[in-house]
């Protein structure tokens, strides 16, 4: 699968987007490193891909690479928590070590650039647009390219998904 540039030539590292916990930037501070931003949600029928996601992120870690959750409440209201519900839910249920992003919108007139961007990418399967549901995941290089988007029942340790990763570490 080829990697695609989007938008203006916007680097996804240069998104604006606080952590969860209001601090700014949690895009830029990852600059030059492989990412998988996944849109995530406290109380769904696949939170516990969580467990999967942060054993990638312990896995690569160390390869100059990380998963970034991003909290959003836009599919059945399945995360309706305070920034620190969600902080505790994630750390205390599932061990959650990655970086979380503030709540946002990825779909509809409130979309986030960041998610304005990512929409245009096709999946495997040629399928671009809206955030279909909780746990779509995309895989963007260190120089800001999208290089896989992955549905939400994708498993995060999939082969599909950890090679579309390993194919993008910096290291």
């Amino acid at each position: 699968m080829t990697g695609h540039d989007v938008g203006v030539g916007m680097a996804i590292h240069d998104h604006e987007i606080a952590r969860l916990d209001g601090t700014p930037s949690v895009l830029g501070e990852q600059a030059g490193k492989a990412l998988l931003l996944v849109n995530v949600a406290s109380k769904c029928g696949l939170t516990p891909q969580y467990e999967g996601l942060e054993r990638l992120h312990e896995r690569f870690a160390g390869k100059g690479f990380t998963v970034i959750g991003v909290p959003c409440n836009q599919f059945g209201g399945q995360e309706p928590g305070s920034p620190d519900e969600i902080a505790t839910f994630c750390s205390t249920t599932y061990g959650v070590t990655f970086p979380l992003t503030e709540k946002i919108e990825v779909n509809g007139e409130n979309r986030h650039p960041l998610y304005e961007e990512l929409v245009q990418v096709p999946d495997g399967e040629g399928y671009t647009g809206d955030i279909r549901w909780n746990f779509e995941k995309f895989v963007i290089a260190p120089d800001g390219r999208v290089a896989a988007r992955f549905g939400p029942l994708t498993d995060p340790e999939s082969d599909e998904l950890v090679s579309a990763v390993e194919s993008v570490l910096p290291g």
